[in-house]
C-alpha cells in the first residue's frame, strides 16, 4: 500500500473509530484527557503497522490496543472509572420512559465483566466476536455476560419502579 492509499486508510479509521475510542478509554479511566492520549497512542501504533495486517479486523485491532494501554494507565495511576459518569446506550428491550440514569445507576451495581461487555456492546456497538477479542474472552462467554447482565438490569428496573415527578 502506498504512502497516500495509507494516509487516507488512517484517517478514514481515525474518522470512523476516534470518538468511541475515547468513550471506551474514558470509561477505564475516568479522565478525559488520557482517554484521548490513549487514544492517540492507539492510532500511532496503527501507523506503524501493516494496514494488510489489521485490515480484516480493523475495529478489534485499535479496542484491543486501546484497552490494554487505557489498563496499563489506570494501574499506573491505580484509577478506575465507574460506567455511570459518562454517557452510555440503552439496553434494548428495557421500557423508553426509564431514563439512561436509571438505568446506569443500575449497571453500576454489576460485576465488572458485566459492565465491560455491556459497554463494548450498547456504547461501541461492537459484536461478540469483536468484543471476545478484545476482552480475551470466549465469544459464548462474552454472550453469556451480556445475556446474564440485560436479565439482572431488566428484572431491576421492573422491581423497582423509579418515583417520577409529575
Amino acid at each position: 500500500m502506498n504512502d497516500t492509499r495509507k494516509s487516507r486508510w488512517i484517517v478514514e479509521a481515525l474518522d470512523l473509530h476516534e470518538r468511541s475510542l475515547i468513550r471506551f478509554a474514558c470509561w477505564i479511566l475516568n479522565d478525559f484527557e488520557s482517554a484521548r492520549e490513549v487514544v492517540q497512542e492507539t492510532f500511532l501504533r496503527l501507523c506503524k503497522e501493516d494496514p494488510d495486517r489489521v485490515s480484516g479486523h480493523l475495529a478489534q485491532w485499535l479496542f484491543t490496543v486501546c484497552r490494554n494501554l487505557a489498563y496499563d494507565v489506570r494501574r499506573k495511576e491505580t484509577r478506575m472509572a465507574p460506567l455511570g459518569q459518562i454517557e452510555a446506550g440503552m439496553a434494548p428491550g428495557l421500557d423508553e420512559k426509564q431514563t439512561v440514569s436509571e438505568i446506569l445507576q443500575v449497571v453500576e451495581t454489576l460485576p465488572r465483566n458485566q459492565r465491560e461487555v455491556i459497554y463494548l456492546k450498547f456504547q461501541c456497538d461492537l459484536s461478540y466476536k469483536e468484543i471476545s477479542e478484545i476482552t480475551k474472552l470466549s465469544v459464548s462467554n462474552v454472550g453469556f455476560l451480556i445475556h446474564t447482565a440485560v436479565r439482572n438490569i431488566r428484572q431491576h428496573m421492573l422491581s423497582e419502579p423509579t418515583r417520577r415527578m409529575s
